[in-house]
């Protein structure tokens, strides 16, 4: 799977220069609207890391099993197709960019429908442990400088990174973020299927609520973007130092 993985415009600053020549693998899990994409993405750019939008794999794999007719509960047909998409995901901080097949599904894939259906596909195991070998190329791929979030992170596909983060939020706070970042588009009802059911279902193949064993609690629920940011930072200068 091609990717690209350098920053176009990576900012100067305190943490630019950090561990650089050494390996940092920062792991951010968390559920649903807790900010883990966001604020991945902006602590990958003040370290000059890359960035892996996990989720976004599993929604192109959703977009393509709807568009192909793939019955989602067919656990072998959508194993089958996970492991034959032609997907690519940009892993720059700068550049958000998603393809099957060479198509563009950026937007595509972030459209209620699939918001709505990913979880068939996040919870089959198949499909799982294809996209997990594909996340660990691209980790070995951006030269193990990279911040990856997602669900699962800490515990299955990078459990020996350096800097272990489980960011969480109450309900309430992930609720009104999430339909901040919609733009005000979505329905309380659709707000709650996006998030609170998501998880729920998620959650029955791998526990993104409680952190393990080595793995930082981060509750954002009281800080704004830029405290969280910070914290983070934090966090990685105290446990990778």
């Amino acid at each position: 799977m091609p990717q690209d993985t350098a920053p176009e415009s990576a900012p100067a600053g305190p943490f630019s220069g950090f561990r650089l020549g050494k390996s940092l693998v920062v792991a951010i899990d968390g559920p649903s609207g807790s900010g883990k994409s966001s604020v991945s993405r902006e602590v990958a750019r003040r370290l000059r890391a890359a960035y892996l939008d996990t989720g976004a794999m599993y929604r192109a794999v959703t977009l393509h099993c709807v568009a192909q007719g793939i019955d989602l509960e067919d656990a072998a047909a959508v194993e089958a197709a996970a492991r034959g998409i032609e997907l690519f995901i940009s892993t720059s901080p700068d550049r958000e960019s998603v393809t099957v097949g060479g198509d563009d599904v950026t937007a595509a894939i972030r459209e209620p429908e699939v918001s709505a259906a990913v979880s068939a596909v996040a919870t089959t195991m198949g499909a799982r442990a294809e996209l997990i070998r594909r996340q660990r190329a691209l980790i070995a791929g951006a030269g193990h400088r990279i911040v990856a979030e997602g669900r699962d992170i800490t515990t299955v596909v990078a459990p020996d990174a350096e800097v272990r983060i489980l960011l969480t939020a109450t309900e309430e706070a992930r609720l009104r973020r999430r339909g901040d970042q919609l733009g005000g588009t979505q329905t309380d009802a659709q707000l709650k299927r996006q998030v609170t059911d998501r998880d729920a279902r998620d959650s029955t193949v791998v526990d993104f609520h409680q952190a393990a064993d080595g793995v930082v609690t981060l509750d954002s629920s009281d800080l704004d973007f830029e405290q969280t940011v910070a914290a983070v930072l934090g966090i990685v200068r105290t446990v990778a130092h």
